[in-house]
């Protein structure tokens, strides 16, 4: 059975909840991996999904996205239904989503990854590009170069860039820091806080709780597939024996 996590300030209580999974079950070659989570992602904030490796981080959010079916329960998006929907209608309504192993077209360009993911009327066009590159000043450097000659680092960089080309609603981002050097977490750190800052809505998957913590403001922990605890950043900061047993710190 899911754990229902009250919201923890009148502050978030108010806030408009812009993505909402209510009971998701999803199987994966006949394993049950989700098990009736429950979640809700606050308009203007990063909400960060914590757990052990093989607890169903990625799993909700290629869920949520339509890259794997839920089998049971509801994903709204301001209300409407996205579950059963393939990921390019949820792509349409406005969830913006960076997988975990980036995917950027590595014969292309920067500039064409970032040209390509721009979609019609959603598109933030030469204003989006011109963004990514005053966030990213290593993509503007090598706007012309193939993403396939650029380090992991800068790839990932292009993958949370080109995500951010369309006008979205919320961004779904899946282990941004993995396999990359701490001098590269700490340029992401700061390019998440500006986003952060600038309002933009995240459900952020993340193993790093560092780097959790400095960008989060909100949590849900996830434990064999389902929601065990939640609340705000800096309680969960402060809770030692809650990091050593769902998180391993």
């Amino acid at each position: 059975m899911s754990i229902q996590i009250p919201l923890a300030t009148a502050s978030v209580e108010t806030a408009k909840t812009v993505l909402s999974l209510r009971n998701i079950h999803t199987y994966i070659a006949g394993s049950h991996i989700l098990q009736g989570i429950s979640l809700d992602v606050t308009e203007g904030q990063t909400t960060v999904l914590l757990g052990r490796n093989g607890a169903g981080k990625s799993t909700t959010l290629r869920t949520t996205m339509g890259n794997l079916p839920a089998a049971q329960g509801s994903i709204t998006l301001d209300g409407h239904e996205l579950r059963g929907k393939p990921a390019y209608f949820a792509a349409r309504q406005g969830v913006g989503f960076v997988p975990e192993d980036r995917e950027v077209f590595v014969s292309l360009t920067v500039e064409e990854n970032l040209k390509l993911a721009q979609r019609g009327g959603a598109s933030r066009g030469a204003a989006g590009i011109e963004q990514a590159y005053t966030l990213f000043p290593d993509l503007r450097q090598a706007r012309s170069r193939s993403a396939g000659a650029m380090s992991g680092g800068q790839q990932q960089m292009l993958a949370i860039a080109r995500a951010m080309m369309n006008r979205n609603r919320v961004m779904l981002v899946d282990e941004p820091t993995k396999g990359l050097a701490p001098v590269v977490v700490k340029q992401l750190a700061t390019i998440f806080e500006s986003l952060r800052d600038e309002g933009e809505t995240i459900l952020l998957v993340e193993q790093n709780l560092e780097f959790a913590a400095r960008v989060g403001h909100r949590f849900y922990v996830l434990d064999e597939g389902r929601i065990v605890h939640g609340g705000r950043m800096d309680e969960l900061t402060r809770d030692p024996e809650l990091l050593r047993r769902y998180i391993g710190v």
